[in-house]
């Protein structure tokens, strides 16, 4: 039989895990992904908000589990996050990212919570998990220069005369569509991991793992250059519209399937105690996005949109391919990322490839960066000292 109190607690635990779902997706996940379609007028702010929260939570379930294993369990070694750790963890965090979210700046999430994990793991005595914090301070670190870098080079290949828009689009559909087939989702592999679209029906062909992986892969990627083409023939605009849409919402559905070990990480290690499987938490934080892209993420939507680069189809296209990219690479490793940091950065590189500097706001970028770094730093120190303050109380 399951105490009381342990059900209690893990109540609590819950309780701060959904507001903490609600603020991610009011924040970084419900307003990113689409926030370049915005810009480029190809979707409305209030259509944006509810699609988004919809592919969150399709992300969520379905690749959520890898962030939320590295954030439950190896942020910290030596000690178990206790159902009061996991609370004040979760409450302190969505707390900053809530600010964020009703002042208009875009807290970053995965630091906010990063930070809070491990503060209140230090607090109850855990060892650092240097290992794990260099594999994650090195994406953080990269993220910016390979995004706004990626962004910035698609950004000015697509402005080069001597190549036709269009053939540049289409490459661009192929690359993306060739990704597609190499992410993995829980349902495609055993009960335990996961597996691509290229392994599961490569696995069927008559040849080895490689050859059968490598066919599926340049045949989706022709697949998508073909859809994506013929949509172009009706109009170069429209297909670039629509080639944009896509790729928001294949943003948004990696969103979900990263940031929602945010929510649920902590939870992770009081699950067992009530018997709740991985997958009705990974449901559980999906619907918290869902709930706060919907209520939530238009004003930020608006804020990234509008505040940072005044931003037309092709830079935004420009932008939200890095995004993707890095998206999915977090989701494959198991590492916490904010998508306010991807994102922003990929729009600032598309941003520069237009000789006005694409109407980038360097003030605006200069909070942005003071605000990500207090987030960690302050979520550290917030987090350790109410640790230690509630067990004082308590115990």
């Amino acid at each position: 039989m399951v105490e009381i109190a342990t059900i209690a607690t893990f109540l609590i635990a819950a309780v701060a895990s959904l507001f903490m779902a609600w603020a991610i997706g009011a924040g970084s996940s419900g307003s990113t992904p689409f926030a370049p379609a915005v810009g480029a007028n190809a979707i409305s702010v209030m259509r944006a908000g509810f699609l988004v929260g919809i592919l969150g939570f399709a992300g969520a379930v379905l690749q959520g589990a890898n962030v939320s294993e590295a954030v439950g369990e190896d942020l910290i070694g030596g000690v178990t996050l206790s159902p009061m750790a996991a609370t004040i963890a979760l409450v302190i965090a969505a707390g900053l990212v809530a600010a964020g979210v009703f002042k208009g700046y875009p807290i970053a999430t995965a630091f906010t919570v990063t930070g809070a994990v491990i503060g209140v793991g230090l607090a109850m005595g855990g060892d650092p998990a240097w290992p794990k914090y260099a594999e994650i301070a090195t994406l953080w670190i990269l993220t910016p220069f390979v995004g706004g870098g990626l962004a910035y080079g698609i950004a000015r290949t697509l402005r080069l005369e001597p190549i036709a828009e269009e053939w540049l689009i289409i490459l661009l559909a192929a690359l993306v569509g060739g990704i597609i087939a190499n992410i993995e989702f829980a349902v495609l592999g055993p009960p335990d991991a996961g597996a691509s679209i290229a392994q599961a029906v490569g696995a069927w062909l008559p040849v080895s793992e490689l050859l059968g992986i490598l066919a599926v892969t340049v045949s989706i990627a022709v697949l998508w250059a073909i859809a994506i083409g013929l949509d172009l023939n009706k109009g170069t605009e429209r297909g670039e519209r629509h080639f944009l849409l896509i790729l928001g919402a294949l943003v948004a559905f990696s969103a979900g399937g990263s940031q929602v070990g945010l929510a649920i990480g902590p939870l992770l290690p009081l699950s067992g105690d009530v018997g709740l499987p991985l997958l009705a938490l990974l449901v559980g934080g999906g619907f918290g996005l869902l709930l706060g892209s919907w209520t939530g993420a238009p004003r930020m939507i608006k804020a990234i949109s509008q505040d940072y680069s005044s931003l037309g189809p092709r830079r935004s296209i420009a932008a939200l391919i890095p995004s993707f990219i890095i998206a999915q690479t977090a989701v494959l490793f198991g590492i916490p990322v904010s998508f306010n940091e991807i994102i922003v950065s990929s729009i600032i590189g598309s941003g520069y490839a237009a000789s006005t500097g694409g109407g980038v706001s360097a003030r605006k970028m200069g909070y942005t960066v003071l605000a990500w770094v207090l987030s960690l730093a302050g979520s550290i120190v917030i987090s350790y000292v109410g640790y230690l303050g509630f067990a004082a109380v308590l115990l």
